[in-house]
């Protein structure tokens, strides 16, 4: 399916924000809604976040809520069978309170919708809405990512993997709790695992890997012969990380941007920040940089925050610290060196890759169309195996699959032109 983007420019308020704070408790209970369904009841919720608690109801122009979820027809009636269907589908959620108590409740996504003079009017009811609020747990959903997908499954799968990214797996949830998840748990069929496997787990997984910025392998646990578990390995899509970055996303004008610049944080990977972690999660990582003292490098010690969440120590005492914890600490900072070293090697070499893909599309539109069809045919015949091939046809020379080739490519034709 081909990407996607949407002109950031012709949204206002919350909708230029990209991502939605949307609560686990969501997740775990939209898994019976259609692709449609799903991806509006994510823009309905990114659209509705800032007044979720403060306004009964919420209103978003009908023509942007169906170019947000990649629904680019005047035909309004399938918007309305998808609304309908958001008030009639009951949510449940059972989870813990703030005291730890057992919290049951149900109510249904929308407590009812309209349609009028080319506007629709929408609302949550008070306990849903507190719900979809709570701030505490929350996975961001990106709703540019969201319209890459073409199955229901592999967005459900997507949202369910995504709150999990900086720990790298799920967890095992029994199969019973994925197939939930998933939409499918009233389905005699797929009780079946090799039913399940190969018509919802294997072409979910494909689908994220190929369309989403994280890369996902499932792994499983059995009793006996049996598989009774799964959950599935996380890291980020280094390829989805460089290229769907929209550069009409809004987040120069942030004021967390620009401290991100003042920093020595390149324009891309500010971005990118904001991007993957939200506004607010960066801007409480640089807040907490600045207040450290002796960090030599703020980019590399910026970067690890960020990544494995670092949190400001609760007040205590100070205690002369053993030898053995000294060494400990040493051995965490020698770690940490190596591994901020690794990762701005990482980053500068996206940048280089970048700054080349920048180059090639230069030299291609110097180029007449009876050579640039030439060039094409010459590359791909070069390319032996038809992952590449396919991914060139549909990413031209954007190509990250196909990246090093690329450049060795144009290298030829143009011997100075990376210099």
């Amino acid at each position: 399916m081909p990407e996607t983007q949407i002109d950031m420019d012709h949204l206002s308020g919350a909708l230029r924000r990209e991502t939605v704070k949307k609560n686990v408790a969501a997740i775990h209970i939209s898994g019976k809604l259609t692709l449609l369904q799903r991806k509006l009841s994510n823009v309905l919720l990114l659209n509705a976040y800032d007044a979720l608690t403060s306004a009964q109801t919420h209103t978003i122009d009908a023509r942007t809520l169906a170019m947000m979820v990649g629904y680019n027809s005047n035909d309004f009636d399938t918007l309305r069978t998808s609304l309908r269907a958001l008030a009639e589908t009951v949510a449940e959620w059972d989870m813990l309170d703030e005291q730890g108590r057992q919290e049951w409740g149900v109510s249904s996504l929308l407590s009812f919708a309209k349609l009028k003079n080319g506007v629709c009017e929408y609302a949550y009811s008070p306990a849903l809405a507190q719900k979809l609020y709570d701030p505490k747990i929350y996975a961001l959903i990106n709703v540019q990512i969201q319209r890459n997908f073409s199955s229901g499954h592999g967005l459900a799968l997507y949202e369910n993997c995504y709150r999990f990214v900086r720990i790298g797996s799920t967890g095992w949830w029994a199969l019973d709790v994925f197939r939930k998840l998933m939409g499918v748990d009233g389905s005699d069929y797929y009780t079946s695992f090799k039913h399940l496997n190969a018509k919802i787990i294997k072409p979910a997984v494909a689908e994220v890997n190929k369309s989403s910025d994280i890369l996902i392998e499932p792994e499983f646990q059995k009793k006996g012969r049996t598989v009774t578990d799964i959950r599935f390995r996380i890291k980020g899509n280094p390829q989805k990380a460089m290229f769907e970055i929209d550069d009409s996303d809004g987040a120069r004008n942030m004021q967390v941007y620009t401290k991100l610049r003042d920093q020595g944080v390149s324009d891309r990977l500010a971005r990118q920040w904001i991007s993957e972690h939200g506004e607010d999660y960066v801007a409480q990582k640089l807040d907490y940089v600045r207040q450290k003292g002796g960090v030599k490098s703020t980019l590399g010690y910026l970067s690890a925050a960020l990544r494995d969440d670092y949190q400001p120590p609760e007040p205590e005492q100070p205690a002369k610290p053993s030898p053995e914890a000294l060494e400990e600490a040493q051995a965490r900072q020698a770690q940490v060196a190596v591994e901020d070293k690794a990762y701005a090697e990482r980053v500068a070499e996206r940048e280089e890759r970048a700054r080349k893909l920048s180059i090639v599309e230069e030299l291609v539109s110097r180029r007449n169309p009876t050579q640039r069809d030439a060039d094409k045919r010459l590359f791909l015949a070069g390319l032996d195996n038809d992952l590449d091939r396919e991914h060139f046809r549909a990413h031209a020379w954007r190509s990250g699959l196909n990246a090093t080739a690329i450049f060795e490519f144009w290298q030829e034709l143009e011997p100075d032109a990376f210099d």
